[in-house]
């Protein structure tokens, strides 16, 4: 890997990305064996620091490491000594000393994971920091979308929803057109980035196009605890206007696959049957994520490559 840390995917090498892509489906096979078990990590040590409530994220991390022989720690910011007045870089700076090999961290202050990388020497890697990023949801993403269609290069892939506050949609956006993806972002215009096309993507506010268009969708939460600023008229508009129903994939492209990061508002962004339906891959999503943690800790502490082991 070129890069020691795994802080986000903008500028990530595409060679690595492919590298963690190819590992992931190694790792998944591991994950169908009757012993779901290697050494490849014994005798690391990381650290789950995470000063956010999660659950997916957190419970996916603690297996793959688990699944890896590694020895995991998880740090509580609510009963930690932050909470004497202790600071973050002493905080940090005293479980490093502790002898870890690689730090897990996710925070909602925006720069947190970079930050961390001035404090200790171990591994890092951002498993969500504020409305910045958070490359291995985005990562997951695509080991799905790899295998459910065989290529990410000029796969079409709307992005629906709340843009504006989603580390997922920004690392996604960074990953898939890495990788040669066409991205195209849908959503309320007050939930859309200001100079987003800059990326190299198209923004079409018209749903019902974007579903056409697209060969997959990744739904994104509705964030209901950011909607003070009246950011959108109320729940039933949203749904309304961008909502992904039954009734609306069946009317444009029924064959459309289902990509939701979780967690999900049922009968907002999405309805429950589309959800739980066969076009949804929502599940091996969260499988995949478990593999794909596994192929980025691996390659990140192992210092070599599945070829090279």
């Amino acid at each position: 890997m070129k890069n020691k840390h795994l802080i986000g995917l903008e500028g990530y090498p595409k060679q690595d990305i492919n590298e963690i892509i190819e590992t992931a489906f190694s790792f998944k096979e591991v994950l169908e064996r009757p012993i779901k078990k290697v050494p490849s990590l014994q005798g690391k040590t990381i650290v789950n620091l995470f000063f956010e409530n999660s659950t997916r994220t957190r419970i996916s991390f603690e297996l793959a490491e688990k699944r890896l022989s590694a020895d995991s720690i998880n740090f509580s910011a609510s009963s930690s000594s932050l909470n004497k007045g202790e600071t973050f870089k002493d905080t940090v700076k005293n479980i490093e000393s502790m002898k870890i090999d690689a730090a897990v961290i996710r925070h909602s202050f925006p720069g947190s994971a970079l930050m961390l990388t001035n404090y200790i020497d171990s591994v890092v890697i951002n498993a969500g920091d504020g409305t910045h990023e958070h490359p291995t949801q985005a990562l997951l993403d695509i080991v799905s979308l790899k295998e459910k269609f065989g290529y990410i290069k000029n796969l079409k892939i709307g992005i629906i929803g709340d843009i504006a506050h989603s580390r997922v949609a920004l690392s996604n956006i960074y990953g898939l057109i890495t990788l040669g993806a066409k991205v195209t972002l849908c959503g309320p215009s007050t939930l859309m980035p200001i100079k987003i096309e800059e990326l190299g993507l198209t923004v079409n506010n018209n749903i019902d196009e974007v579903i056409e268009w697209a060969d997959a969708i990744n739904v994104l939460r509705i964030q209901r605890e950011r909607m003070n600023n009246a950011l959108i008229p109320s729940v039933r508009e949203y749904r309304k206007l961008f909502g992904i129903t039954q009734s609306r994939i069946e009317k444009h492209n029924s064959e459309l696959v289902i990509m939701h990061p979780g967690p999900m508002n049922r009968w907002v962004e999405i309805d429950s049957n589309v959800a739980d339906s066969e076009q949804a891959i929502i599940l091996d999503q969260v499988l995949n994520g478990v593999a794909t943690r596994m192929a980025i800790l691996y390659l990140l502490l192992s210092g070599t490559t599945k070829k090279d082991s």
